[in-house]
């Protein structure tokens, strides 16, 4: 036993078995409705819910043991929501392309994505992100989960007036509004396993107010979906053709996932305390990196769509989880959805509110590391900051952060201030907003 823990980073003298179990339980609480989410727009492209069900729950479970044993972080991964989005609605109901020419493009970014992190491309992009814009990153990634949560529970909805506004209170916008209330208490009296006591409570309570449904012939066991109507049908048909279209489709899924797993790696964990305090650097880093890369081409030979880093590791990591085991707790409860999937599909959204919008306060620590005085690290971090929710896109934050630094110091004189990489980013992400105009 003492062997396996030590293989997932475990130390008896620094760590707690009970945390760090408490920790995976609760991330994947947390994330387990990509469980219901992804079969429902991945069977908008047409392709089979319960084959994609079965896929996401191993390509999450592939990817997040690799993260555990090999990068040793507390780190969940599992199909990208958004990135699912454009797969299924950009990539094959207005574009046209097949599910099978979308995989293949998916498969093909994560073979991309496993090359740029041996040679360690992705690692280099990740430390010349300035310090204060890190800070922001996790701040904005805070924002943005809170926004989340808070639209999942009904609390804020759609207006036409004004964008946003306040929702309704009905029995799911109560049930988001206490779970709030009482994980933040819990919190205050330091309540080990605050999230998840908060998430399993607000589920039970949500039963008699039909918040949480009880399908009818409820089960707790179930056999797996087959793979079969999905796995490995992949059709590099557009790829071999030279379609120039298909290859920025590519670049797209290559940018979408490398943004978004850097802001979450970055945010959780300068938000948790495991970077360097004077350079900010994450340890084993390109190994975080590489669990991601195997995850998409595991994920796109299984049948699913690109596999990335959850913001949701963040409550977990905040319930106090530092090591692999925090990651192989929600590898193994991943694995057992496949059998028990009535269980986990029943917690309703509204219950897991609390963790999204708390650990989004938790997040918010790091604004005061951010240097306020000078106009030219405030202005972009806050840039950084709002675009993450406004946007709904971590990635679109960071892009439009760093543009921001890049122009506020060249146009200001401090040039020197910035890396070459920051350079060559800052060309790439003009051309993607300029090419759409060209």
């Amino acid at each position: 036993m003492n062997k396996i823990l030590s293989l997932l980073g475990f130390d008896p003298a620094k760590h707690s078995v009970r945390v760090e179990l408490m920790a995976g339980l609760t991330t994947f609480l947390t994330m387990s409705y990509i469980l219901a989410v992804n079969p429902l727009i991945l069977g908008d492209a047409g392709m089979d819910k319960g084959a994609v069900f079965s896929a996401t729950v191993i390509a999450a479970a592939i990817a997040t043991l690799v993260m555990a044993f090999y990068a040793k972080m507390p780190f969940v991964l599992a199909s990208g929501m958004g990135i699912n989005a454009f797969f299924a609605y950009t990539l094959v109901i207005v574009m046209g392309y097949s599910w099978q020419q979308a995989l293949a493009a998916v498969l093909i970014e994560g073979v991309a994505f496993i090359f740029l992190t041996l040679f360690k491309v992705r690692e280099a992009i990740v430390n010349a992100i300035p310090l204060n814009l890190r800070y922001s990153i996790s701040v904005g990634i805070g924002l943005f989960i809170a926004f989340i949560g808070l639209k999942n529970g009904g609390l804020v909805v759609p207006s036409e007036a004004t964008m946003t506004a306040l929702g309704a209170w009905t029995p799911t916008t109560l049930i988001a509004a206490g779970g709030i209330l009482l994980g933040a208490i819990l919190l205050a009296l330091n309540v080990k396993g605050a999230l998840f006591y908060t998430i399993m409570i607000m589920t039970v309570i949500g039963i008699p107010f039909g918040v949480t449904q009880i399908p009818e012939g409820f089960t707790l066991l179930s056999m797996p979906h087959s793979l079969e109507p999905i796995a490995f049908h992949i059709d590099f048909s557009r790829f071999l053709n030279l379609d120039v279209e298909y290859y920025i489709v590519v670049f797209t899924l290559l940018f979408m996932d490398l943004f978004d797993t850097i802001g979450t790696l970055i945010g959780a964990a300068t938000g948790a305390g495991m970077a360097d305090k004077q350079t900010g650097r994450i340890h084993n880093l390109n190994k975080a990196l590489m669990a991601d890369a195997i995850g998409t081409t595991v994920g796109a030979l299984c049948g699913t769509s690109t596999v990335t880093t959850y913001v949701e590791s963040t409550t977990g990591i905040l319930e106090g989880g530092r090591t692999g085991l925090t990651s192989f707790t929600a590898a193994a409860l991943f694995l057992a959805a496949l059998f028990f999937s009535p269980v986990f599909l029943m917690i309703p959204a509204a219950a897991t509110t609390s963790a999204l919008f708390l650990v989004g306060v938790m997040m918010l620590r790091s604004i005061v590391h951010i240097d306020f005085v000078d106009f030219t690290e405030s202005m972009p971090c806050f840039v950084t900051m709002l675009m993450m929710p406004f946007t709904a896109s971590i990635s679109e934050g960071i892009v439009l952060g760093m543009l921001s630094f890049v122009a506020a110091k060249v146009c200001t004189g401090r040039y020197k201030e910035l890396s070459a990489v920051m350079y060559i980013l800052s060309a790439f992400f003009v051309l993607k907003y300029v090419a759409p105009l060209l």
